[in-house]
């Protein structure tokens, strides 16, 4: 059992500790991080390289009446171990237990909940200008990583943070990874200032100072530093030309500088940033050299970092590779990511063709225009962003893509429910936001082979597409050796029927297969159809099956409210044709994190509960 760790129940008992047991505390906090991530997966190498910094503002401020907000918030493990959470620890990410991420409603020491990036800066802004006109004095620190700095609404918030506030502090958790190596000239300049030689000097020299001199010799150090960044950069300093003191950079991993410097900080009354810098993964030595794959992982061996090595490949890699397939054909085709390579599986694609690659880090906006951009000098973009991702681009989608009929696809990965990473990493809106847009078509695959077919289809269409495909593995079909072109707005007919009439879209297609057999159980004659397109529908088919039957089910991995359920309704009112419907969809509400398979009983995306729906309505009930 951990000797300090087990004492603390509040971020009080951080306080009470010396500066050898803060030490060890930090110890115990990476072997409990390794041992308890080893069993539910997570963000380890995020979370290891923050220990010391989360240790330090807790020891210097007070949550809950200090608010810290922490961009993405994935890096926030540390942060519930020492806010009373540490006995419930094992359940992070489980059914019914801690969030992956900051989440208001579960603590009180959660003052901002997020998923995306770079959102940190602009929330911690409001909440200081929201302090300031209440006359309160409580501290508002965002913890945000460099990779933070690549997304436009950080600088947005920086051109506003010196004129709005007087008193905010700004931590630069900077270690040269979002989950790939950071990209573009932030990242360039950064490492600039960290590898100056005037810097390294200070670096050195900084712990003795700090143990026999204290606070001073913080000041004395964060001044020194300060001068040699600008002496470097010159009238560049970003940072400066905002309006805001920069300090440092520092050793994040240093405790006992990070505690005077922050206790300095706390005592500024302007908006400043603290440079520290960290290393993602410190303490397990797989996370450090494989750090892309310890960015977020499943479940792993916690002495060698092994993971189950997959049984079959998941639709990201089989993205990848049909794109690399296109790619080889057509020398137009380019692929564009915003900082996901690895969770896109891109980085399938970047060897084969890495002139035609480009990731634009974590600027979603900027991916979409860039797209469009290439796409007028006719280019054949393939967007790969996350569904939940691309919420963040819907003006650009609408206004650059769309309007101008652009033929930019979208490659939303994780359409559908994400499982343990809960609600902010959910694609469960995509049909809707983007089903009214003009130009726009936007397929579902039920399976591996029928997603390379909609990726060939995208190719040659003559104007913007999307197209979503689950999280993890298909149901694992063969894949032909040459995809072939789907004709816009046709669905597939798998089976005929006379009393039921199922559309299922995607990963429902499958579980509408299996409501097909528990209902001809019962004596119906049940039809299935693959609809492949949430937008446009196939009106024909659905008149036709709506005719002759005397119930339409619909089955999608989506919300109902805007979704393709709510498209066929509109497609038999625009038919003029009655008939019930039963629309199998998650409902309108924030989905928890759990395993999908729990969640979807639980809200009732199955065969089984469907059936319950449908029964009432049969035209021939059991017995009759």
């Amino acid at each position: 059992m951990s000797e300090y760790l087990s004492r603390i129940k509040s971020p009080a008992d951080v306080k009470r500790l010396g500066m050898v047991e803060l030490e060890r505390l930090a110890e115990e906090i990476r072997e409990r991080l390794i041992i308890g991530v080893a069993k539910t997966g997570g963000h380890i190498g995020p979370n290891l390289g923050v220990v010391e910094l989360t240790i330090a503002m807790h020891y210097v401020f007070d949550t809950p009446r200090d608010s810290f907000v922490f961009d993405v918030s994935h890096q926030s493990y540390v942060h519930k171990l020492l806010t009373g959470r540490e006995d419930r620890f094992e359940t992070i990410r489980q059914p019914e237990g801690l969030n992956g991420f900051m989440l208001r409603t579960e603590s009180e020491h959660d003052a901002f909940g997020a998923g995306h990036a770079g959102t940190a800066l602009s929330a911690a802004l409001g909440m200081a200008v929201a302090r300031d006109m209440s006359g309160g004095s409580e501290h508002v620190v965002a913890l945000a990583g460099d990779a933070a700095f690549t997304n436009g609404i950080s600088f947005e918030a920086l051109n506003n943070m010196a004129a709005q506030t007087k008193r905010l502090i700004i931590v630069l958790n900077d270690n040269e990874w979002s989950i790939d190596k950071n990209v573009g000239a932030i990242a360039e300049y950064f490492h600039k200032i960290a590898t100056n030689p005037t810097y390294v000097n200070i670096h050195d020299r900084a712990a003795g100072l700090v143990e026999k001199f204290g606070g001073k010799a913080a000041l004395h150090i964060a001044r020194k530093a300060e001068e040699a960044a600008k002496g470097i950069v010159g009238r560049g300093m970003i940072f400066e030309e905002f309006g805001l003191s920069y300090y440092g950079p520092l050793d994040g991993h240093n405790l006992p500088l990070l505690i005077e410097t922050f206790k300095f900080l706390k005592q500024q009354n302007k908006p400043v940033v603290l440079h520290a810098l960290t290393q993602k993964g410190r303490g397990f030595q797989p996370a450090l050299e494989k750090q892309k794959k310890f960015h977020g992982l499943g479940p792993y061996d916690p002495e060698t970092g092994e993971t189950k090595a997959a049984a079959q490949k998941t639709y990201s890699e089989i993205f990848a590779e049909t794109l690399t397939r296109l790619a080889d054909m057509d020398d137009k085709v380019v692929a564009i990511t915003a900082a996901m390579p690895n969770g896109t599986a891109l980085d399938l694609f970047r060897p084969h063709h890495p002139k035609r690659y480009f990731d634009v880090g974590i600027a979603e906006e900027h991916a979409v225009l860039f797209a469009a951009g290439m796409a007028t000098k006719g280019y054949r973009p393939f967007c790969a962003i996350y569904s939940t991702f691309l919420q963040r681009a819907f003006d650009q989608i609408v206004h650059d893509v769309a309007l101008q009929n652009l033929p930019v696809v979208f490659c939303m990965d994780r359409g559908g429910l994400s499982g343990d990473d809960g609600p902010t990493h959910h694609g469960l809106f995509d049909i809707s936001y983007l089903r009214g847009v003009p130009n726009i078509i936007h397929m579902d695959p039920k399976d591996e082979d029928e997603l390379q077919d909609m990726m060939f289809t995208a190719l040659y269409h003559q104007g913007p597409s999307a197209i979503r495909y689950p999280r993890g593995t298909g149901p694992g079909v063969a894949l032909k050796a040459h995809p072939v072109v789907l004709e816009i707005g046709k669905a597939e007919v798998l089976q005929d029927g006379s009393d039921i009439a199922i559309f299922a879209l995607g990963a429902m297609v499958a579980e509408a297969e299996r409501l097909a057999k528990l209902l001809e159980a019962e004596g119906q004659s049940v039809a299935v159809v693959n609809a492949r397109f949430a937008k446009p529908v196939d009106g024909e088919c659905i008149g036709r099956y709506a005719k002759r039957c005397g119930l339409v089910v619909t089955m999608e991995d989506h919300v109902l409210a805007g979704g393709f359920g709510s498209a066929v309704l509109e497609s038999l009112n625009a038919q003029a044709i009655e008939v019930p419907v039963v629309r199998v969809g998650w409902p309108d509400e924030f989905i928890e994190h759990g395993k999908p398979e729990a969640l979807h009983a639980k809200y009732g995306l199955t065969a089984e509960a469907a059936l319950e729906r449908v029964r009432p309505l049969l035209k021939r009930p059991v017995g009759v």
